[in-house]
Order: structure tokens, then C-alpha cells, then sequence
């Protein structure tokens, strides 16, 4: 029962309810006999239903999140973590300002490397918005809070995207006599964030975390998959950015 309201309960919730007035619309349209908008609603209503459903979603994501795997051994000289968003003037622990969720679970999966291996950990990401936190000092404050010592701990604390965490941490990275980098970032945008590096100057162990959708997602089926949710879209969105991001970065590579 539990599961038939949530199914209910996708389409009466943006956006399935969206989808449903959408196709009441076109409906209404064709018993006006306005066939060609009517046809065009329910190519429009098609693709944001396509865009909402996790039978959708989740395979894409997956076809981000398999290209890497975790490497049963760590081998580098520094553990580098990527920034993935943060707030600023929001309560925490022992200060204000925190990392957002990508960002937090990148940076918990570095602290836990760092135990086992005694690398450091260099943390790459500024202010991308005004009304962001600065990624790089939020990280500082709670890498210490979570116990890393602060001579092993680096921050960069400049950068507004991927090509400027590769570029600037590679920087830092001469600065301090570090050459290999154990690079820390979500599934979804490793092969992205790999590329850019590349361009860098840097060859890096890839270590994927952050992982959005199960490894027997593919497997499992349930009617759920075919309700809209607005995860999804941010799913969708969110695996479309990282493959223009991709396609952006070979376009660059050979110009």
C-alpha cells in the first residue's frame, strides 16, 4: 500500500502533475480538433515526462558513474579532493559555512583515505557564487574539525570550475614537490574532471566516490521507475552537464 501512494503521490507533485495537466491539455486540444499543437503538447509533455522518470534517469547516470573503479590500492603522493558547492552563514560545528552534499561526501571519502594512508589532502575549490561559501576554507575548517593535522592539509582556494581546480591545484601541487595525485571526486564527473587534468600537465589515479545510483539498479525494476520525480530531472540535468563538459574538453584538446 505504502508503495501505491507514492506512486499516486509522483503525479499529483510537480512535476508529475505537470505531465498530467499537460496531457489533459493536448487531449482538450484534440476534441477542439487542433490537432497540430495538440500533437506538438504531447511531444513537449513526452520529453518532460522521459526527462522525470528514473527508468531514464538512472541508466544515464550509471553510464557516468561505471567508467571509473575504485583502485584496490592507493597509489600517490597526495590525496586531491574536489570542491562540489557549499553554503555561506549557515550553522555548523565550529563555524558557519557548509559543503554541499557532492562536496561533503568527496571530502569525507579523502579524510578516510588519509587515515589509512597518511597522505595529504589537498582541497581544490573557491566562491563560485556570490551568495556561496568559499569551498577551499569551509574544507580547511572542517578537515581539522574531523581530526587531519594541519600541516596535512593544502587548500586551493581560487577556483570556479573544473579546468581551474586542474589548472591551479597543479600549481600548488609543484609548489609542494607533489607529482601524483590521487584525484577524489563524484563517479558522475571523474572522466571530466580526468580530462581536464590531463590538460593540466598531471596523470592521475582516478578514486570515484559519491556514488548516486545503486550498482544493481539496472537489475531491479519496480513501477516506481516509471514515476516522475523531480530527482530525476536533477539527474538528467545534472549527467547532460558532465557529457557536455566531456565533449567540451576534446573539443579543446584538438583545437
Amino acid at each position: 500500500m505504502i508503495y501505491v501512494i507514492k506512486f499516486i503521490y509522483s503525479f499529483v507533485l510537480p512535476p508529475g502533475t505537470f505531465v498530467v495537466l499537460l496531457t489533459l491539455l493536448a487531449l482538450w486540444l484534440l476534441w477542439k480538433k487542433q490537432r497540430g499543437p495538440a500533437v506538438l503538447l504531447l511531444a513537449v509533455t513526452l520529453l518532460l515526462y522521459l526527462a522525470s522518470a528514473p527508468m531514464i534517469a538512472n541508466p544515464l547516470m550509471r553510464s557516468l558513474e561505471s567508467r571509473y573503479a575504485q583502485p584496490e590500492q592507493v597509489q600517490g603522493d597526495c590525496l586531491v579532493v574536489l570542491g562540489g558547492g557549499a553554503t555561506t552563514g549557515t550553522p555548523d560545528i565550529d563555524g558557519k559555512g557548509s559543503l554541499g552534499g557532492s562536496a561533503a561526501s568527496r571530502l569525507l571519502t579523502a579524510v578516510r583515505l588519509h587515515r589509512l594512508t597518511g597522505l595529504p589532502v589537498l582541497f581544490s575549490g573557491g566562491q563560485v557564487f556570490a551568495d556561496s561559501g568559499n569551498e577551499g576554507d569551509i574544507a580547511r575548517r572542517q578537515l581539522l574539525g574531523l581530526g587531519v593535522d594541519e600541516r596535512s592539509i593544502l587548500i586551493e582556494n581560487r577556483s570556479l570550475n573544473t579546468e581551474q581546480n586542474a589548472e591551479f591545484t597543479a600549481a600548488l601541487m609543484k609548489e609542494h614537490g607533489l607529482s601524483r595525485p590521487v584525484l577524489v571526486t563524484s563517479a558522475f564527473h571523474m572522466q571530466r574532471a580526468v580530462a581536464e587534468f590531463r590538460q593540466a600537465g598531471m596523470e592521475v589515479q582516478p578514486y570515484p566516490t559519491d556514488y548516486h545510483i545503486s550498482a544493481a539498479a539496472s537489475a531491479a525494476w519496480y513501477a516506481g521507475k516509471l514515476a516522475p520525480s523531480p530527482g530525476a530531472i536533477e539527474t538528467v540535468g545534472t549527467t547532460l552537464k558532465e557529457y557536455l563538459g566531456i565533449l567540451a574538453a576534446v573539443i579543446k584538446e584538438k583545437i
